[in-house]
């Protein structure tokens, strides 16, 4: 009866002021609530790059064309070479006993329009059938390429989903032919794939892709129409640079095998060594350092998956560390109202004491209105924080209807995350809302226990 009787009075004390007990009770809702957020957003991000890094395939390599720094080509006049060259498709292919298949990669800017209708910007990328099995593009309708369009160049091309739904937005694509302003050349279209999100980038290594403005053609039939140059035009000046592919993904026969033919890769293309451990921080000891190229990166998605799993943990880590901050400010809080509280009821605190009431009795009503507030406060901070993936996603959409042109300008990791809430993190932040409104609630109720009961009888 005591404790039930307790929680009665401390319950009643609140609601005298409920202005006061609203705003005490709002500092831990946005702590739990941001907790539960935070952490929500963090394991989003993690596993969006997780996903993306798997998605590349553990038992893959991909090989980079990289432009090189500028300094690296100053001595061209004419048109700067770099990157990966057929040939060392054709070496790697020969020389490596471990590769499965290897899929190069030609890919390049081109405007794509249809008829009379307003030139769409797209990415034109020359490919071998495989590629769609790799980058688990998946077909909505027609076919994919196949070999015999690689073998025998035809002018046939696969789109993008949402690219097929901007050029021929009432109109079955399938069997109709775009145009590549540039190259004046037209194209049949054979498939459309489904839709795909674009991904973020990933660390330094992979940089963002979208595919929605892809179209896919024979690699064969890209070289033959188009060529190894690429001419950019800066100002009254032109920039014509030739890279003969830009991406070769390599499949290994195993997964044991990834890092050794990885380093064989590096050591065949002339790249500098990956070094490792203890190595990593060791100096140039040669007096001449050897030169190693700079326009390849090979890039391992399974040491990106190894170091994701890290920076996963220490994220979540840090975020719960952010939002542990917006508790502490809210049990600041609730320690500045209680002193207030106390110093308002200094006379009945007298009253009670001199009617026989002990200190444990004083210090347990105290930390019952604590409580009480913390215990309000996380509960509506939890049920808002389960609410946090429909918020934004509902945010992201009234965004996407209203202001596109606002939500194009936001960076991809904040248009594609869906937050994932953590259900670990609900217990833990609702017990550290109690366990604040008890520490900082305790000084309050032990300054009041102590009070004189003469002193504070004398209270105007």
């Amino acid at each position: 009866m005591f404790w039930i009787r307790t929680w009665i009075l401390g319950v009643k004390s609140l609601l005298l002021h409920p202005l006061r007990s609203l705003l005490t009770v709002l500092g831990i809702f946005i702590g739990v609530a941001s907790v539960i957020w935070l952490v929500a957003i963090g394991e989003g991000i993690s596993q969006q790059a997780q996903r993306q890094i798997e998605g590349l395939g553990a038992d893959n390599i991909i090989v980079l064309s990289v432009k090189p720094p500028s300094e690296t080509t100053a001595g061209f006049t004419g048109p700067v070479p770099y990157g990966l060259k057929r040939e060392e498709y054709d070496r790697l292919v020969a020389t490596i006993p471990t590769l499965k298949s290897a899929l190069p990669i030609r890919e390049i800017r081109r405007q794509i329009s249809y008829g009379r209708r307003d030139p769409v910007d797209g990415r034109l990328v020359g490919c071998t059938p495989e590629y769609f099995e790799v980058t688990r593009l998946e077909i909505d309708r027609g076919r994919y390429l196949t070999d015999a369009d690689v073998d025998e160049r035809h002018s046939y091309c696969v789109l993008a989903g949402r690219l097929a739904e901007r050029l021929f937005p009432y109109e079955d694509p399938i069997g109709r032919r775009v145009y590549l302003s540039e190259s004046q050349d037209f194209f049949e279209i054979v498939g459309v794939l489904e839709h795909r999100d674009p991904t973020a980038a990933i660390g330094g290594s992979l940089s963002a892709q979208d595919f929605a403005s892809d179209v896919y053609i024979p690699i064969s039939t890209l070289r033959q129409r188009i060529g190894d140059f690429i001419i950019t035009r800066r100002g009254s000046s032109f920039n014509v640079e030739v890279v003969e592919l830009n991406q070769i993904t390599l499949r290994v026969d195993s997964i044991e095998n990834v890092r050794t033919t990885a380093d064989l890769v590096r050591a065949t293309l002339g790249l500098a060594p990956q070094k490792k451990g203890a190595d990593a921080d060791e100096p140039e000891t040669s007096a001449e350092p050897k030169k190693y190229r700079q326009d390849v990166a090979v890039v391992v998605p399974e040491e990106l998956l190894e170091q994701a799993r890290v920076t996963r943990l220490m994220f979540m880590v840090f975020m719960g560390l952010i939002a542990a901050i917006s508790l502490l400010v809210g049990g600041i809080g609730i320690m500045n109202i209680m002193l207030a509280t106390v110093t308002e009821r200094t006379r009945e605190i007298g009253i009670r004491r001199a009617l026989g009431a002990a200190r444990v009795h004083i210090v347990t009503q105290f930390l019952v209105e604590t409580i009480s507030l913390s215990i309000v406060g996380g509960l509506t901070g939890v049920v808002f924080g389960y609410f946090c993936p429909p918020i934004i996603e509902g945010f992201r959409d009234g965004l996407d209807a209203y202001r596109p042109d606002l939500m194009e300008r936001l960076p991809d990791v904040v248009r594609t995350v869906t937050p994932i809430v953590v259900h670990e993190s609900v217990p833990v932040a609702f017990g550290i809302s109690v366990a604040v409104g008890i520490v900082f609630g305790l000084y309050p109720a032990i300054r009041a226990a102590n009070m004189d009961p003469i002193e504070a009888l004398r209270h105007e």
